[in-house]
């Protein structure tokens, strides 16, 4: 068992957001994925903003969220908004995304 705190871009506060929201280790996080983690995190209250996403990402990955292209980082935010929208599938909005529209 990974613990959030070990991961990187994941501080004291995040993973306390995280247990909070029912994600208790590394690896539901990976399970979840960084989209459904922040819809978790926002259900239960917390803000989810595009840099957080990018730290769940990132966590998700095993790396820091910053390496993360920024076409990728705005194609996972519009999956979020989707998903936050009720749209159960995004891949039209990622397509868009990496072609830079």
């Amino acid at each position: 068992m990974t613990a959030l705190r070990d991961l990187p871009n994941i501080g004291e506060v995040a993973a306390s957001e995280l247990e909070a929201a029912g994600i208790g280790d590394g690896e539901e996080l990976r399970a979840q994925g960084a989209v459904r983690a922040a819809l978790r995190l926002r259900a239960a209250g917390f803000e989810v903003c595009r840099s957080k996403l990018g730290g769940l990402e990132g966590a998700v990955r095993g790396i820091r969220w910053h390496l993360i292209p920024a076409e990728e980082r705005r194609a996972l935010w519009l999956d979020f908004e989707a998903f936050e929208a009720g749209e159960e599938l995004a891949q039209g909005r990622r397509r868009q995304a990496r072609a830079g529209s």
